[in-house]
């Protein structure tokens, strides 16, 4: 666990990556899911790492990445409630957005 100079437990930084996957090989864009996956990780390159093992390991075949930020506090969208914790307990929860 991150402590910073006083001894105090650091919260982990929980990254927030959006982008959009395929589960089949054409990758047509009219085929994309979007996702967002919440992940806590040392770094940007660590958190798109472990953002593009996920999505593998949940069976897509592409992916493309838009955007990478740090979340500073729990979102209030309650679609995000159990991802947040999910990713503050060191899990990668992927959220997709299916029609």
């Amino acid at each position: 666990m991150a402590m910073n100079d006083n001894d105090t437990p650091l919260d982990p930084t929980v990254f927030l990556v959006v982008g959009r996957v395929w589960d089949n090989e054409d990758g047509l864009p009219e085929d994309a899911i979007p996702v967002h996956v919440l992940l806590s990780a040392p770094d940007d390159d660590s958190a798109v790492r472990k953002t593009l093992e996920a999505l593998a390991g949940e069976g897509f075949l592409e992916a493309e990445l838009d955007q990478i930020g740090v979340l500073t506090e729990e979102p209030e969208d309650p679609t995000y409630d159990d991802a947040y914790q999910d990713a503050l307990a060191g899990n990668v929860a992927v959220i997709t957005f299916k029609d």
